[in-house]
């Protein structure tokens, strides 16, 4: 990470810790970014979802893999999290909060070119848009809006002198940048608001008689399930919680308040007959 270009004599040992600081969680919040809005919310691809292997479209272990993907944004985050700390000394001058700003645009900005240069043109393992037919439109779209545009916007504000005034505002760019890291890591985290459908993981050697007790134990219906039969999508009844499902042999469940979000956000096929 290239230090920060600042005036003020007292931010210059602080230089690497605020570029660093910044880069790391706007790459973090790329990251969250990516997976919230086109994991979950528009739900355009897995991380895995071009892979043709057979042993990698199991839809467990696309779940799997964007799992890890949100695990890594996690680690990401923290270590920007730290770096942050270590320089809070700097943010008592009014122009540390521009080069923190800018080199968060530029981690923002390299996150989604290095997606779309590794993940999408040379592993080739998945694309923006999955549903369509010109999948190279939407990956220059968002290869130009989100990376090059943000990347050229923070090198323009680290480059364009101090910003800020005395007193408080000059604290408010890192206080705003690590709640937006802290908001977006557990939105990353969640399963949907709104209904009550659930995406259970079972034991291994689970008897259509154990899931059906389980899904009983719930007041809840069966909407899917994947050929293993470890998988299952459960509409839960009304008011009805996840912990009877643990006690019936399930593993995992999507929004039973652990970082398992991802379960919950691909579309399914329903059950045949």
């Amino acid at each position: 990470m290239p230090t920060v270009a600042v005036s003020d004599p007292f931010l210059q040992p602080f230089d690497r810790q605020i570029a660093w600081a910044g880069g790391l969680l706007g790459f973090a919040l790329g990251g969250f970014f990516d997976g919230i809005l086109l994991h979950q919310i528009l739900q355009w691809h897995h991380l895995l979802s071009a892979v043709e292997n057979p042993a990698l479209t199991d839809i467990r272990v696309l779940i799997l893999s964007d799992g890890l993907f949100h695990a890594l944004m996690y680690v990401v985050a923290l270590a920007g999290l730290g770096r942050l700390w270590r320089s809070r000394r700097a943010f008592a001058v009014s122009g540390a909060g521009r080069p923190l700003l800018g080199a968060a645009l530029i981690g923002f900005g390299v996150w989604h070119m290095l997606d779309g240069v590794l993940s999408h043109w040379i592993l080739g393992i998945h694309r923006v848009r999955m549903d369509v037919e010109n999948r190279l439109f939407w990956d220059l779209l968002w290869f130009v809006v989100f990376g090059v545009v943000f990347a050229m916007a923070g090198w323009w504000l680290r480059r364009s002198g101090k910003g800020g005034g005395p007193g408080g505002p000059r604290r408010m760019a890192p206080t705003l940048l690590a709640l937006a890291v802290l908001v977006a890591g557990p939105v990353a985290a969640l399963p949907p608001s709104a209904g009550a459908m659930a995406m259970v993981l079972f034991e291994p050697g689970v008897t259509p008689s154990a899931v059906a007790a389980a899904v009983a134990a719930v007041d809840g219906r069966l909407v899917w399930s994947d050929p293993s039969g470890q998988l299952w999508a459960i509409d839960l009844g009304p008011g009805k919680g996840a912990l009877p499902l643990y006690r019936h042999g399930a593993i995992l469940v999507s929004n039973a308040g652990v970082p398992a979000g991802c379960l919950d956000w691909f579309r399914m096929r329903p059950a045949a007959g």
